[in-house]
């Protein structure tokens, strides 16, 4: 079986790729659960007294998701998914501070030696005007007030963290690829990928 993650900062296109690599595959697609997370708009507005609340529930979610499909994946040939366990971990490390953080990186590192690790992860870079401008395409309400310095942080936080990632990563510029319009690109991207899958 071979576990693809796409992932990257907010707006990147982590669903988009998802969705077309599962379709290229015939993979089992596992998205990530963000509108069930009852913390995540008041967090936009008040984010000193929500952003643990939102952290943990998304751990939380994301473990119980991803340890549902490790043991089922004796009965799929690919699975393709829209983030990565780590992924938590980033954000936490930009909304946490001070005890608080301290608690939720032992959270963390209870839960992570439990799940296995993608056979790839796919890091789509872009740079905040760009993850803007999807953003605003897609139109959730609560991700309004998102502004360019939050996603920059996101971004150099991305960034630092696959500099030292230890598993197999192909990182792409996502700015070279217009895959939900462009079928050209489509192609290309996808080959990027499987072609990196094969390698691995």
């Amino acid at each position: 079986m071979a576990h693809i993650v796409i992932e990257g900062p907010i707006g990147v296109g982590k669903t988009s790729l998802s969705r077309l690599l599962a379709e290229e595959l015939d993979a089992q697609l596992v998205l990530e659960v963000v509108e069930e997370n009852p913390f995540l708009a008041p967090f936009y507005h008040d984010p000193e007294n929500y952003a643990f609340k939102v952290q943990v529930f998304f751990l939380l979610s994301r473990y119980r998701q991803l340890l549902d499909l490790n043991q089922g994946a004796l009965f799929v040939e690919h699975v393709v998914s829209d983030y990565l366990f780590d992924k938590d971990a980033i954000f936490a490390s930009l909304n946490l501070s001070g005890a608080e953080w301290e608690l939720y990186q032992e959270l963390y590192r209870q839960l992570s030696p439990k799940l296995s690790p993608p056979d790839l992860v796919v890091y789509l870079r872009a740079e905040p005007d760009l993850l803007l401008q999807r953003i605003a395409a897609r139109g959730r309400p609560f991700e309004r007030d998102l502004d360019a310095s939050y996603l920059r942080r996101l971004s150099r936080a991305y960034n630092d963290h696959f500099q030292h990632y230890p598993g197999r990563v192909l990182s792409l510029d996502a700015a070279a690829y217009d895959y939900v319009v462009s079928p050209a690109d489509r192609v290309a991207i996808v080959n990027r990928v499987l072609g990196a899958t094969k390698a691995a």
